[in-house]
């Protein structure tokens, strides 16, 4: 299993390049799948959404599909993630996206597609391959519960380690050191606390930190 576990995306040459050896192709040979669904329930502004999607488009990949799990049916979707080579989950509302990859019937499909593809996640899709979703923004959470009803605690367990993106982030201010360290007493495993310049690397179970920015490791 082959997993790039970013903060922000590909935001800069390290983790671009750290993708085409995770896949094994050049970049006009690697068909993407860009899944949007965590960014749909809010209103907020959406710059950083049209940024990912420009810093693929930079790469010259062969194919960049977008693929809304929630907004197709899964004989439209399913295709089109086993013809990837990529899939990309975009940022947002962590539950949002963990209850359509639920819905949907994703979940029940990753192991499989997991063995030949790269799966890469952008903060809420970073933070779902966790055993649970207890650092996702709080913030968020109550605000998804209230409108929508759901609320989810487990994560997909794709790794046993935790993701705490947007590290000092100035659009982020929980994202401090002595908050996460806060937060983080709350579980006993690893948590990797990673700026917008920085992803965790994972091939069949080893973990590399990588990037060009600054992280902090917890309950090492």
């Amino acid at each position: 299993m082959k997993l790039l576990l970013t903060s922000a995306g590909l935001k800069n040459k390290t983790l671009t390049k750290a993708l085409l050896d995770m896949v094994g192709k050049p970049a006009e040979e690697i068909n993407i799948a860009f899944i949007p669904t965590a960014m749909n329930p809010t209103g907020t502004d959406k710059t950083w959404f049209i940024d990912n999607l420009y810093e693929l488009r930079q790469q010259k990949y062969k194919l960049i599909d977008i693929v809304d799990i929630s907004a197709l049916p899964k004989w439209n979707w399913q295709p089109r993630l086993e013809n990837a080579d990529v899939l990309f989950f975009s940022g947002g509302t962590t539950t949002h996206l963990m209850y359509w990859v639920e819905k949907s019937g994703l979940k029940e499909l990753l192991p499989e597609l997991l063995k030949t593809k790269v799966w890469i996640g952008v903060s809420a899709g970073s933070i779902i391959t966790s055993p649970t979703l207890v650092l996702s923004d709080r913030n968020k959470v109550f605000w998804y519960k209230e409108k929508f009803g759901y609320e989810a605690k487990a994560g997909l367990g794709l790794v046993d380690f935790y993701i705490c993106p947007h590290l000092n982030s100035p659009n982020h201010l929980k994202r401090r050191k002595e908050l996460i360290a806060e937060a983080g007493r709350e579980i006993s495993q690893i948590v990797y606390a990673i700026d917008d310049q920085m992803a965790v690397k994972v091939i069949n179970g080893k973990v590399e930190v990588i990037g060009e920015g600054e992280y902090i490791v917890f309950n090492k």
